[in-house]
Order: structure tokens, then sequence, then C-alpha cells
């Protein structure tokens, strides 16, 4: 008879790897499925200097190796491979990951969400390096430099008028010739004099030098007249996408394809957990999916005791 965990944890970000620790501290054996790509997005994260306890900042890999080892320290058991499809019909649930299965009383929720990118070799490659989808992030890293906002709804209104605070310039990139966002975002973002719309346009290329964002180039859906812009960094305000598919029909999903919760971070299902940016689509910090990481582990741990596990 296969084995029966105690709790699986899919995902291995800040959120997954939090609840890895606070559930091995308690003796509980989690499995972690990691991934074939560990870490989250802090892994394709240059410098955070906004995570407690790093007063010269980390680098984003470096955050994720030490919360990996502090898992693995207390007991926590790593499988570096994808999961598949889950099953929850029934008390005793299962992970697949191609031909293996994983029986658990117990699941956290983890996989986190990706940022929809331009989908273009440049903006990969200096990803990290002056690209980013996260101005409370990065923001701080401008200061009196020139950036730009790629996007029209409610939240490339919000990373443009977060980076004002630092940057001299802001240029928000738009394909339309007016925004979709909410009338009193635009009205702020139209009436702030750091900030300027380039109307009917989109990035053909992110240009740099070495590691360094220099520019972008530019092309007028009107016109198919292509340009040059100089900027100093780029933030993508286009959405994230959670990553869920493979959960669909399995756990209650909201309309965007985020894992709903029913209390704290209880899901729909009896004894399936949620944590981190998969779940939570307002603030998307490193901190507080950790913060619910914990929040998630203690809620197993109460759970799994309820039924005298």
């Amino acid at each position: 008879m296969a084995d029966i965990h105690n709790v699986v944890i899919i995902g291995s970000g800040p959120a997954g790897l939090t609840a890895a620790i606070y559930l091995a501290r308690a003796n509980l054996k989690p499995v972690v499925i990691a991934g074939l790509e560990f870490g989250g997005q802090l892994m394709n994260t240059t410098e955070v200097e906004n995570f407690p306890g790093f007063p010269e900042g980390i680098m984003g890999p470096e955050l994720m190796q030490k919360m990996l080892k502090q898992a693995e320290r207390f007991g926590a058991e790593i499988k570096f491979i994808n999961a598949d499809k889950v099953d929850f019909s029934s008390d005793e649930k299962k992970v697949y990951s191609g031909e293996q299965v994983f029986n658990a009383r117990s699941i956290v929720l983890a996989t986190g969400a990706s940022p929809k990118k331009l989908n273009l070799e440049s903006e990969s490659k200096y990803w990290g390096k002056g690209v980013s989808s996260c101005a409370t992030c990065d923001g701080a890293f401008y200061k009196g430099k020139v950036v730009a906002v790629v996007g029209g709804g409610d939240s490339a209104m919000e990373e443009a008028l977060f980076l004002t605070r630092f940057a001299s310039k802001v240029y928000v990139i738009h394909r339309r010739n007016e925004f979709r966002a909410s009338q009193i975002m635009q009205d702020r973002v139209l009436k702030h004099e750091k900030i300027e719309p380039i109307w009917d346009s989109e990035v053909v290329e992110v240009l740099g030098n070495e590691n360094i964002v220099t520019g972008l180039r530019l092309k007028n859906i009107q016109t198919s007249k292509e340009s040059e812009l100089s900027v100093d960094g780029m933030f993508l305000g286009i959405g994230h996408i959670p990553t869920t598919s493979f959960l669909q029909g399995s756990v209650d999903l909201d309309e965007q394809g985020y894992i709903k919760v029913s209390d704290n971070t209880h899901t729909n299902i009896e004894g399936v957990f949620v944590a981190g940016d998969v779940h939570d689509h307002k603030y998307r910090q490193a901190i507080t999916a950790a913060g619910m990481g914990c929040m998630a582990a203690l809620d197993v741990e109460k759970w799994l005791e309820s039924k005298g596990y």
C-alpha cells in the first residue's frame, strides 16, 4: 500500500517553503512538489531589498536557496518535479507527477502566479536587469531615472503612480488611444506632471548595453512607424496568470483563475489549503506570500489534529 503523507505542498516559492519550514518543525514530514524550476518569481529577481532580516539586501535566488535548506534541515522532503494533476474527490487526496502518485491527508496549494509578458527575446534577456513586473519591489532602484510602464488598466496606473515617487519621468505605453483603467485612476495618471502617455504604441524590442536597459523600440500601431525611446527601465503592468490550469474543476477558482478561500487559508475542499500569490492578487510580495505560508501551515496542523492524525 502506498504511503499516506500528512501533507503535500505544491509549490516552492516563499509561500510553499515557509509552509514547509513550519510543518517540518511540527514533525509532520511535509513533501514539497517543488517543480522542475523551484523558487517561484524570486528566482528571476536580482536584488531583494525589502525582505526583513537582510539590511544589505539579498539576491532573489540566494534567498530561495536559504529557505529551501531551512525546510530540508527540519525534515521536509523536496521533490524537483511538476504536479500535473490532482484528485481531491476523497479523504485521501492524490497529486500526480507523470507516473508518480503522492497520497496525502492534506494539501497546501502554493503554486504562485506569473506576470503576463510581451514574449520578446530582449524582454527575457533583460528580465531582472531593467525589466520588471513589480514597481513596489524594484521602484527604489530608479531614483532620478526615466522609466516606462506598459499597460492601460488599473494595475498599470498603480505602477506608474508608485514609480513617480522615485523616477524623474514615467512614460505609460498603451496599445490604444485611451486607457481602460477606472476613471479615477486615469485622471490621477493624466494629471500627474511626471507621467506622459504614449498612445497607440507597443514595445517591439528592449534595447540595452550588456546588463543595462538603455531604451525601447516602439511601433505605432496606426502608422507602423518605429521609434526609439530612451529609458532606464521597463515595468509590465498587464496582469498576472495564476498557476491553476491543472486545478480546474478540483477546487473553487474566481473568474481570473485565482484560488478562492472559504475561511483564512481553507479552500472549499476540506483538507486543502492555499498560500501566496495563487490566491493573493492584491499584495503579491514575497513577505506576504511567506506570511500566508505560515498561516496555511498552522491551519493544516490544527486541521490534522482535529481529525486525530
